[in-house]
C-alpha cells in the first residue's frame, strides 16, 4: 500500500520533517510557483505551507486527494477556509507557536521607545555623538496598560513586572480573580488610557475592536505616553495616530502591524513611517527561529494525527478523529452557540455547563465541551482559538466547566444548552438544536425565552417591556438606514412582562444607530452579535 503523500510547499525546519516520521512520502515544491504547485497537489494527501503559498479555491480543486492543509504559523490569510471546508479538507495551524516571541517583541518595542534605541543607533552609525538628544525615561514605577489580558498579555505582564512597573489592564472577559493572580489591576478602558505611561494592545480584530484606539482615545492619554501594537493591524486608527503623534498628543508609538502590509504610499500607515517618534518593524511577531520551529513541529504532528484518523486539536474548521457521524454535525452548532453566548454576556464568565440532551446521550459527545469553549473564546482573545487551547483559556481565567449528558429532551430530538454563571452573579442560557432533515442550526432558547431562529452571520437580540408598536419602531428605523431584516421572532413575555426580539439582519448595524435603537425601544438587554463564517 503506498504511503500518504505529504507535500512541503515552503522551507521548514529539519525538526518538522522528523516530526512527520517515516510513514509518509514527503515531497517538496516551491509553493509560490503556481505552475509547479498545482500539478504537485494532484496526489497530495497533505500540504504544509507558510505565508507564501496560496491555498485558494483553485489550488484546493487541484488536489482531489487532499485531506489537510497545515499552516506552519498563526495567520490563515492565505488559506481559503470556506473552500477547504466545502471540500472536506481540514485546515490546521500552530496557534500557540509565537506567543513568547510576540510578548518579547512587545517588551522590545516598549524599551526601544523609552530609551530611543533605534534613533540613537542611527545617529551614532551616521557619525554623530548626540547623547543629550536621546535622553529617555525609566520604566521603573511607570504604569503600563495592557488592553487584552489573554495569553500574550499575561506573558507581557509577568515580564514587565520585573522592571518594577505597575501593570493595569482592560479586558471585559477576564475576572478580577484571574487579574489578581497575574498581579494586574483591572480598569475600564478610559481610565487605563488616562493613567498609563505605556499602552500595548492585544485584542482580536473584530468589527468592535477595529479602530478601538482612535482620536477620542488619544485625547485621553498623557502627552508623555507611548502606544504599542504588535497584535493586529487596524486596531489603532492610523490616521488618528498620525495626528496624535504629529501634534504632540502622545509621545511616540511602536508598530509591528499595519492595516495594509506592506504599507503602501497611498495608505494610512505610510505617513507614519517618516515620523521621528515612531518605531516600526515589518510584522516580526513570529519571526524567531524558536517560533518557526515550534510552528513546523506543531503542524507536522497535526498532519500525522489527521492522516492517521485521530482527533486533531488544532483543526480550525472541521474536527478530525474518531467522532461518531451522529455527533459530528453538532460540533459547528455548539461553536456557534458559544459565539452567541459571548455576544450576549454582559460580564466575564466564571463557570459553564454544557448540557447535551436527547438521543446524543448514547454517544461520546466530549468534543462538544471543546467546541463550546472554542466558540466562546473565538472573538475575545487575540490568539487563534482551537480545540487544544480553548480549555487552557478557560483554565487561565478560572472558568469551571462541566459536560452534562441526559437522555430526557421533551421538546426536541436533541438539544444543547450552554448555561453560564457570570461575574456579576447572573446566569445566562443559550439553547440550540439541528432542525429537520437538513439539520439547520437554530437557536431555540435564550434565558428562558422560547424562540426558533436559524443561526446566521448577524443577529440583534433585545429585551424590553412588551407593548404595542415596538416592532414597528425598530422596523422603520432599520428600513430608513437600509438595513434589511432577514428574519424576526418575538418571544412572548414571561412573568416580568418583558418580551424578547431576535432579529436576523443582512449587514451590521452601525454603532451610533445601535444606541438610537436601544433608546427607542427602552431595552434592558440589547446586543448585536456577529458570528464568524456560518
Amino acid at each position: 500500500m503506498p504511503k500518504p503523500v505529504v507535500l512541503i510547499a515552503e522551507e521548514l525546519s529539519p525538526a518538522t520533517i522528523e516530526a512527520l516520521g517515516p510513514d509518509f512520502d514527503v515531497r517538496s515544491v516551491d509553493g509560490a510557483d503556481r505552475a509547479a504547485l498545482l500539478p504537485a497537489l494532484a496526489d497530495a494527501d497533505a500540504v504544509l505551507i507558510r505565508s507564501a503559498t496560496k491555498m485558494d479555491a483553485e489550488a484546493i480543486a487541484a488536489a482531489p486527494s487532499l485531506k489537510v492543509i497545515a499552516r506552519a504559523g498563526v495567520g490563515l490569510d492565505n488559506v481559503d477556509i470556506k473552500s477547504a471546508t466545502s471540500a472536506g479538507v481540514m485546515v490546521v495551524n500552530a496557534p500557540t507557536s509565537n506567543i513568547i516571541s510576540a510578548a518579547e517583541l512587545t517588551v522590545g518595542h516598549i524599551l526601544s521607545l523609552a530609551r530611543h534605541i533605534p534613533a540613537a543607533h542611527a545617529s551614532l552609525a551616521a557619525g554623530a555623538w548626540k547623547r543629550s538628544s536621546f535622553t529617555g525615561t525609566e520604566l521603573f514605577e511607570k504604569t503600563v496598560g495592557i488592553i487584552g489580558l489573554g495569553r500574550i498579555g499575561a506573558l507581557i505582564a509577568s515580564r514587565l513586572q520585573a522592571f518594577g512597573v505597575s501593570v493595569v489592564a482592560y479586558d471585559p472577559y477576564v475576572t478580577p480573580t484571574r487579574a489578581q493572580q497575574l498581579g494586574v489591576q483591572l480598569l475600564g478602558l478610559d481610565e487605563l488610557l488616562k493613567t498609563s505611561d505605556f499602552v500595548t494592545i492585544h485584542m482580536p480584530k473584530t468589527p468592535e475592536t477595529t479602530g478601538m484606539i482612535g482620536a477620542a482615545q488619544f485625547e485621553m492619554m498623557k502627552d508623555t505616553a507611548y502606544v504599542v501594537n504588535v497584535a493586529r493591524g487596524g486596531l489603532i486608527d492610523e490616521e488618528a495616530l498620525h495626528t496624535a503623534l504629529s501634534t504632540g498628543q502622545i509621545a511616540g508609538a511602536g508598530l509591528d502591524v499595519f492595516t495594509s502590509e506592506p504599507p503602501k504610499e497611498d495608505g494610512t500607515a505610510f505617513p507614519l513611517l517618516s515620523l521621528p517618534n515612531v518605531i516600526v518593524t515589518p510584522h516580526l511577531g513570529a519571526s524567531t527561529e524558536e517560533a518557526q520551529e515550534k510552528a513546523g513541529v506543531s503542524v507536522a504532528k497535526s498532519v500525522k494525527l489527521a492522516l492517521e484518523g485521530d482527533l486533531v486539536p488544532d483543526a480550525v474548521n472541521v474536527a478530525g478523529g474518531v467522532i461518531d457521524p451522529f455527533v459530528r454535525p453538532g460540533i459547528a452548532l455548539v461553536e456557534q452557540l458559544g459565539q452567541i453566548f459571548t455576544g450576549l454576556a454582559p460580564s466575564a464568565l466564571t463557570s459553564l455547563d454544557i448540557e447535551v440532551r436527547g438521543e446524543l446521550a448514547d454517544y461520546d459527545v466530549s468534543v462538544y465541551r471543546l467546541a463550546a469553549l472554542k466558540g466562546i473564546f473565538t472573538n475575545i482573545v487575540s490568539e487563534n482559538v482551537s480545540y487544544v487551547n480553548a480549555p487552557l483559556f478557560a483554565e487561565q481565567r478560572g472558568i469551571e466547566t462541566r459536560l452534562i449528558v441526559e437522555s430526557e429532551s421533551p421538546l426536541y430530538r436533541n438539544i444543547t444548552i450552554l448555561r453560564g454563571t457570570l461575574s456579576d452573579g447572573t446566569v445566562l442560557t443559550v439553547e440550540g438544536t439541528l432542525a429537520g432533515t437538513r439539520m439547520v442550526p437554530k437557536v431555540v432558547g435564550i434565558n428562558g425565552y422560547e424562540v426558533e431562529v436559524p443561526i446566521n452571520r448577524y443577529h440583534v437580540v433585545m429585551r424590553y417591556a412588551d407593548r404595542p408598536g415596538i416592532v414597528a419602531i425598530y422596523g422603520q428605523k432599520l428600513g430608513e438606514a437600509g438595513i434589511n431584516i432577514a428574519g424576526l421572532q418575538v418571544a412572548r413575555p414571561d412573568a416580568s412582562g418583558r418580551a424578547l426580539s431576535v432579529l436576523t439582519v443582512d449587514s451590521p448595524i452601525p454603532e451610533p444607530m445601535l444606541d438610537e435603537l436601544r433608546a427607542s425601544v427602552q431595552a434592558d438587554l440589547f446586543r448585536q452579535i456577529e458570528l464568524t463564517e456560518v
